[in-house]
């Protein structure tokens, strides 16, 4: 979007407002399928921005759900079941009876208790089910290999379970390649170690690659797709093995959102200036971002001079929050700021909606807009969050 496509924005919506554009979205999505060997099949994990599911469905066409609302999520969007792995640390009997009541049929197995949870819950519905096996990179998720491989060598006991193959995730915003590139080895290698040693030959595979995206000002965007231009031969090595698809939330969805906030008001405190503005760390949030040390990309979208400042000075962006951690930027260079200023912070497609602590203060929520086409759609007004924090009347 145009800045002044953002102005327009701000002046019907008001602020504050996240503004996702499905257009950006969709040419995203597109080069990326087009640099990547067609074999290779691509998942959106939904944590990233669940108001993409829609967009994301028909771009993508799988999605990684990871709890009973994100599941509900999916449903209330009309997603095809078939289009749902059903993934997730914890899983209860409720979870996967309701997952598999709508009509799932790929999940994730994140432990010996997964495994026999899903293969209770499908013998009772007289399925046999798909299942990924997650394999533990050295974290809370998945299994170590012993456990992984006891479930392989015991998958007579497990009849109503159709082991497909290995989920692995180590990590996000990893910058180094090589990372990477050991881990697609490693599998490689652990696919021919099942085969030859359990008899067992993997079908699918589902990797997470953790691909870098540069939110701040100091880095280079001049190839936001480099990373997955440079691994692409990598992941393609793999996919002659086995049917390889790779999941990504931040990389798809984080150049498709902008986070529009006004100035409510400025202040000069012992030589410092503050603007204060009408969101904050609740709305928006960066992955590294360290107590706005780190300054992302904003635009400065409207406002008049301020009589009290003709030079550019050094600003303070601070979120609307009754606490000192409550800073966006730290030293933001302009002239002038004074209310009704309006900002645009880019690249807050992924996770600020969801992952921010939106509920302190008890503070408005953002409307949510969707922009395609040269049209905006309003798919969430500003909507209080009081009701949320005290008891049901």
């Amino acid at each position: 979007m145009k800045p002044e496509d953002l102005k327009t924005i701000s002046a019907s919506f008001g602020t504050p407002a996240y503004v996702f554009d499905l257009d950006e979205l969709s040419a995203r999505a597109a080069a990326i399928r087009n640099i990547l060997d067609p074999r290779i099949g691509l998942c959106y994990s939904i944590k990233a921005n669940p108001f993409l599911v829609p967009a994301m469905d028909r771009l993508i066409g799988l999605l990684e759900v990871c709890s009973p609302g994100e599941l509900e999520i999916c449903i209330r969007n009309q997603v095809k079941p078939e289009h749902i792995l059903l993934s997730g640390v914890t899983k209860t009997e409720a979870d996967v009876e309701r997952a598999l009541q709508v009509g799932v049929r790929l999940l994730t197995c994140e432990s010996l208790y997964h495994a026999e949870l899903i293969n209770q819950a499908a013998e009772r519905h007289g399925l046999t089910i798909p299942v990924l096996l997650r394999l533990t990179a050295g974290s809370q998720f998945g299994m170590v290999a012993t456990v992984l491989e006891q479930i392989i060598q015991s998958r007579s006991q497990y009849s109503h379970l159709d082991i497909k193959g290995i989920h692995y995730f180590s990590g996000t915003q990893r910058k180094k390649l090589q990372d990477q590139r050991k881990e697609l080895l490693f599998l490689a290698d652990y696919c021919d170690h099942l085969h030859q040693d359990l008899g067992f030959d993997v079908e699918k595979i589902e990797y997470g690659t953790g691909l870098y995206f540069p939110y701040f000002e100091n880095e280079d965007r001049s190839d936001t797709l480099a990373p997955i231009r440079e691994l692409a031969p990598d992941l393609a090595a793999l996919a002659e093995k086995v049917s390889l698809t790779i999941e990504m939330g931040r990389f798809f969805a984080s150049s498709c959102g902008t986070f529009l906030t006004s100035v409510v008001d400025t202040k000069c405190n012992k030589g410092q200036w503050y603007a204060i503005l009408d969101g904050g760390i609740h709305q928006i949030n960066y992955y590294g971002g360290s107590m706005g040390m780190r300054t992302p990309v904003i635009t400065r979208l409207t406002g008049p001079d301020n009589p009290e400042m003709t030079e550019t000075a050094t600003w303070m962006l601070c979120g609307s929050l009754c606490t000192t951690a409550d800073v966006i930027v730290r030293a933001y260079p302009t002239a002038s700021l004074s209310r009704g200023d309006v900002l645009a912070f880019h690249n807050c497609g992924a996770y600020s909606v969801t992952e921010a602590p939106a509920l302190f203060l008890s503070r408005d929520m953002p409307a949510i807009l969707l922009y395609e086409n040269g049209n905006v759609h309003e798919v969430r007004s500003i909507r209080p969050s009081w009701t949320l924090n005290t008891e049901a009347l």
